[in-house]
């Protein structure tokens, strides 16, 4: 019987998945049937997609893109590999943003942002006490390279202004706002919208203190503009950014940006 193990294609006499983790790995290795994880034996059939992942090991990177392809819904890995994301502004909402979309395996991510890591973002940003004082940029770019090493990462330190943004951005189809200055906000998305009319712009309006989560949806405002929050709650004195909300606002965003990549534009 011809399936596919670990991406490739082999051909066996296995009638069950157990038979193949048996002859190729340890019986706790975890095992992945077209997708989905397994914990009792099944009948193989021909073309299976089969994983056989040993638990504690870094794999080498064929054997870990299939792993993410099996684990993904069928096909989106691939379109997903092949994507190019610009995120501008690595805090609550980028430094978040970016994790998930290595997490999903986007093959090539710029990120762009002119500050360092300080104490006060520790509560909503995804950066640990290690750390403190590094460019953002940086500990960022560290991050990913511990998930997904595999994943073409570029940086930039600079803050972003209305001289710059075509030369960052003029080679991504999809580009991530997640600052946190209403103005930053409102300059860079005015001039995506005037000098990249045909990117795909992904912003966030409305995340900050600790109302209802299902306040918070993505709206499709232009025919390439996305808005992600609930549109009212701005951070002021009395209601601060806080994790949970940062985190679902960034996790529309995210999942907007995985939606275009695999050619789904309505929300």
């Amino acid at each position: 019987m011809e399936v596919i193990i670990n991406g490739k294609k082999q051909i066996g006499d296995w009638k069950t998945a157990f038979e193949v983790r048996s002859s190729l790995g340890k019986e706790d290795d975890v095992l992945i049937i077209n997708g989905f994880q397994i914990q009792e034996d099944c009948i193989l059939h021909p073309q299976d997609i089969i994983n056989v992942i040993a638990k504690g090991v870094m794999p080498p990177m064929n054997e870990l893109e299939s792993m993410m392809a099996a684990r993904h819904t069928p096909h989106v890995f691939e379109k997903v590999k092949k994507g190019k994301v610009a995120v501008a502004g690595l805090g609550g909402l980028g430094s978040n943003i970016a994790v998930m979309l290595a997490r999903i395996g986007v093959g090539h991510l710029l990120l762009v942002d002119f500050d360092v890591v300080d104490p006060s973002n520790l509560n909503r940003q995804s950066y640990y006490v290690r750390h403190l004082g590094m460019l953002k940029t940086d500990a960022l770019a560290e991050q990913i390279k511990e998930i997904n090493p595999f994943i073409i990462v570029e940086t930039k330190t600079i803050r972003i202004d209305e001289s710059n943004v075509l030369e960052l951005f003029n080679s991504y189809d999809i580009v991530c706002e997640a600052f946190d200055n209403p103005k930053s906000k409102a300059m860079l998305v005015n001039n995506l919208l005037i000098e990249l009319s045909n990117s795909k712009i992904v912003c966030a309006s409305g995340m900050a203190g600790y109302g209802s989560s299902n306040l918070i949806k993505t709206q499709r405002k232009m025919k390439n503009l996305y808005i992600c929050g609930d549109l009212e709650s701005s951070a002021c004195q009395g209601n601060g950014l806080m994790a949970p909300r940062v985190q679902i606002c960034a996790g529309h965003q995210a999942n907007m940006i995985l939606r275009l990549l695999i050619g789904i534009e309505e929300i």
